[in-house]
């Protein structure tokens, strides 16, 4: 939530419209991503109602523009995160399940629109400091079920990622982590091996039912821009949050390293590489966006006015936005959005 709510879907549709118009294939206008709402704290089930949900409200914004559903609906791409809990294990299939119907009976949507595709990272609120060893054993579990489930693209975590930016090493091992389920595991080298297990047919259509009744509560709520305006995703968020954090606390949900099975040596100090700018590298950065800016100053001015005359006109932002980054820095470009198209203030 950056820029208005209203403003925001108009630069969304000003996208995939230009991508329309200009026959851009093989590139998606939008991530619809469910990661950032499971790392602020949402369980499997309102990770994946609330993300597709934001993605039948793209699909109408567009639809409301005068695009066709066959023409834009290939071009968009979901984003999940895989944890620890059981319902992750069937999140892309029910997100497929759910998706394809909708695109076929509501809107009428092709094949090839019916396809959902989804990138999967692994749980970064999943990995800790403690025994942080651990984390790779965690991220494991995670990129197989991933991978069990057919996703279409997968990124595993670095087990330091808990407390830096990930070095060239553990950068190494998470990628390890793929290569060996993939050219190692044997099970893995067969599509779809979980097809008929009960658990995984059972939890499909209990965490598709879970899905849909969390679709009836946004409905009731006005859609997902209504619901919104009273807070109840980001309320819904935080209560989630903190009972996880409770029950992580208290023990009762169980982390090995963390609240059970400690290290009865105590916690070993770790000795890792912290990633940090130095302080040169800081005043690098400033000294080149100053010169860029005093460089095309002229320039930058013309292109402000221009940018938010397009916005008071209604026209296409995205279209001139690739012309305005020649000569407009992100914070000089945001700037003059917010003054046209307001900035985004939550409901209290």
């Amino acid at each position: 939530c950056i820029f208005s709510t209203e403003f925001a879907l108009k630069m969304m549709g000003d996208i995939q419209e230009f991508f329309v118009h200009n026959d851009v294939r093989n590139f998606y206008s939008v991530s619809i991503s469910g990661y950032h709402i499971a790392e602020a704290g949402a369980n499997p089930i309102s990770q994946l109602a609330f993300t597709l949900a934001n993605g039948f409200t793209y699909v109408e914004a567009y639809l409301a523009r005068g695009m066709h559903i066959d023409d834009f609906a290939p071009n968009l791409s979901f984003f999940f995160s895989n944890g620890m809990d059981p319902e992750y294990s069937v999140i892309g299939r029910v997100a497929r399940r759910i998706w394809a119907v909708a695109m076929k009976n509501r809107y009428g949507a092709n094949e090839r629109s019916q396809k959902l595709k989804y990138h999967i990272q692994t749980s970064g609120r999943s990995l800790h400091a403690q025994e942080m060893a651990f984390n790779d054993i965690r991220t494991t579990l995670q990129a197989l079920i991933a991978i069990y489930d057919n996703c279409n693209s997968l990124h595993t975590n670095a087990y330091d990622e808990a407390i830096t930016t990930p070095t060239e090493e553990s950068v190494r091992r998470a990628m390890a982590i793929q290569l060996i389920i993939n050219r190692e595991w044997g099970l893995a080298m067969n599509e779809n091996p979980n097809q008929g297990s009960f658990i995984i047919d059972e939890l499909t259509d209990l965490v598709e039912e879970a899905v849909l009744k969390e679709f009836e509560a946004i409905a009731a709520r006005g859609g997902v821009l209504g619901a919104m305006e009273t807070g109840y995703q980001r309320g819904k968020i935080q209560e989630e949050s903190l009972y996880y954090e409770h029950r992580k606390h208290d023990g009762s949900y169980p982390i090995v390293g963390v609240n059970t099975f400690r290290n009865p040596k105590g916690d070993a100090q770790v000795e890792i590489e912290l990633a940090r700018s130095t302080e040169e590298e800081k005043r690098s950065q400033l000294t080149r966006l100053r010169d860029f800016q005093s460089r095309n100053a002229p320039a930058a001015s013309a292109m402000i006015e221009h940018l938010q005359n397009v916005v008071i006109e209604n026209g296409n932002v995205f279209a001139l936005l690739i012309d305005a980054v020649r000569v407009c820095s992100l914070g000089q470009i945001t700037q003059a959005l917010y003054e046209v198209g307001g900035q985004y203030r939550r409901s209290m």
